[in-house]
């Protein structure tokens, strides 16, 4: 295995996950135009409950097949690979049929008694959930044998199809049966809902063309396999269920606090009489804008986990544990490289971003998005922390750290809506923020455990943050001095950015001291060189 594969496949799946988020940014503010701010409501309410029901189903199982896959592999177990593909079909199939059958007859059970104009959306999106199992599987097995390209390419026509339909179907379903603003609403979040479906479908079907022209490939490599002790289909199953179950229940909790927290927040306002349409507007901007926006660099770190995992996961396996441990804390430089200017970014410029991006926005998306801003960085140290204690196979210590960090976002969110609903959707903000820093610090301590591993403050933390600190500032300075001047926050916006991301890798060179080899290591690396060069930093 390459040294190399790491940075490499941490760079495609970055690259594609830019490229995926930022379409999903831009059809954002004309799905709210088309379906008005409390269809965003509904849409995201029916999203929840579709999430929950993914992650018990099939969300982590392309992180638990790329794992038990590239354990075999990194074996030379070539058969046992394939059978274990086979049996995680099965898996996914089963459990995803199940999920799905559970989000249509028993969607009204999953929302709260005032979030029930959102059942006709959950239930468009019960198919998709039996799709996304089957697509999880694919996915996980193609970043088993170290290439993210096949992944990367369905995330992008995924999301474009997603965006298409979104749009498309939320203006003709309105169009065709919308009478008034209630079911104008209901049909404009069905609309949305079936853009996800399309998107899920078009990548399921690119996945099984990638799989059919490398079938050959596959079957070639297995009848050279010299292991000749079989693992039966029942072993395979029972370590699938063993290895993914916890792994599942892992990411449900650690995901679960977006659920828990709409729940929460809708039964309580609800309790204090504020009106459900009132309700709905406010959880409409904070889970389709703010949400949104924080979830960018999130996913950076995501895919910084996914093409982590097999690598760690294979050097573990062979008892290489100072690689493993070299790979996690190249991992984390990377993804704080782009996590905390990210974060800086967002908090100086929350206001013209939502106000650029989402035009239909007000207020308080801004007011979130400075106000949870900062959670980026511990979500995403989290999110690798994570996916670092999956690839040593400690799923069970991961999902202890969820549950507690679970426990405490239920009590921070129910304790302030409890004694008042003034705080409203702020309630949700500050439980969130509580759960990722729970999380990020629990995980630290259990790698540091479990693989002596120590990390690396003043290079992988501090220096970054005070490049970052240096941009924020020249940043905020800019746009605000521009707006004064010609009152047009697009021109402004753009001025500020262009000048914030070279700012910030020369600031992030000049403090770190970063060589040029070792900037060629980062996503995107020989670029980036170039532009410092153009530049005369190197």
């Amino acid at each position: 295995m390459k040294k190399s594969s790491l940075l490499k496949n941490t760079s495609i799946l970055m690259v594609a996950t830019i490229v995926s988020r930022v379409i999903g940014l831009l059809y954002r503010s004309p799905l709210g135009a088309a379906i008005g701010t409390e269809g965003l409501g509904y849409y995201g309410t029916a999203s929840n409950v579709y999430v929950i029901l993914l992650l018990i189903s099939s969300y982590s199982i392309p992180m638990a097949v790329s794992k038990i896959v590239s354990e075999r592999l990194a074996l030379k177990q070539y058969e046992n690979a394939q059978r274990v593909f086979h049996g995680a079909l099965i898996y996914a199939a089963i459990v995803g049929g199940l999920a799905a059958l559970a989000a249509f007859f028993g969607g009204k059970y999953l929302l709260a008694y005032n979030q029930q104009n959102a059942l006709p959306a959950l239930q468009v999106l019960a198919p998709t959930i039996f799709l996304s199992a089957i697509l999880g599987v694919l996915r996980g097995y193609f970043q088993a044998h170290n290439t993210m390209v096949p992944t990367s390419i369905s995330q992008i026509l995924e999301q474009i199809a997603n965006a298409i339909v979104s749009i498309a179907a939320g203006y003709l379903l309105i169009s065709t049966f919308a009478t008034d603003s209630t079911s104008r609403a209901i049909y404009g979040s069905v609309g949305g809902t079936m853009g996800t479906g399309a998107g899920v479908l078009v990548g399921l079907l690119f996945m099984i063309f990638v799989y059919s022209v490398n079938r050959k490939g596959i079957h070639k490599k297995i009848r050279k396999d010299r292991y000749h002790a079989q693992e039966s289909y029942s072993s395979i199953l029972k370590t699938l269920f063993f290895m993914v179950t916890p792994v599942i229940f892992t990411t449900f909790i650690y995901n679960a606090n977006a659920y828990v927290d709409n729940y929460i927040y809708s039964s309580l306002m609800g309790w204090h009489g504020v009106d459900s349409g009132v309700i709905n507007e406010a959880y409409g901007e904070f889970s389709n804008y703010y949400v949104t926006l924080i979830n960018v660099p999130l996913a950076l770190a995501s895919a910084s986990a996914s093409a982590m995992m097999p690598e760690v996961s294979g050097e573990f396996a062979t008892g290489n544990y100072r690689e493993a441990n070299s790979r996690i804390l190249k991992t984390i430089r990377l993804t704080m490289f782009v996590s905390i200017p990210a974060a800086v970014g967002l908090g100086v410029l929350s206001f013209p971003i939502t106000g650029v991006l989402f035009p239909g926005s007000t207020e308080l998306s801004a007011w979130l998005l400075l106000g949870g801003a900062g959670s980026v960085v511990f979500s995403a140290l989290s999110t690798i922390t994570n996916s670092a204690l999956q690839s040593i196979g400690q799923q069970k210590i991961a999902l202890r750290n969820a549950a507690i960090s679970l426990a405490l976002n239920v009590a921070v969110v129910s304790a302030i809506l409890f004694v008042s609903e003034k705080p409203g959707i702020f309630a949700v903000l500050i439980a969130n923020i509580a759960f990722s820093v729970s999380m990020c610090f629990l995980n630290n301590l259990s790698i540091r455990k479990y693989l002596r591993f120590r990390n690396e403050f003043r290079n992988t933390y501090l220096k970054p943050l005070a490049a970052a600190a240096g941009m924020g500032v020249v940043t905020w300075i800019i746009y605000y001095g521009l707006y004064l001047l010609t009152r047009k926050p697009v021109i402004c916006l753009i001025v500020a950015i262009a000048v914030a991301v070279p700012l910030y890798l020369i600031l992030y060179v000049m403090i770190t001291h970063t060589s040029e080899e070792e900037m060629r290591r980062f996503p995107m690396g020989s670029k980036i060189v170039k532009v410092l060069k153009i530049l005369r930093i190197y």
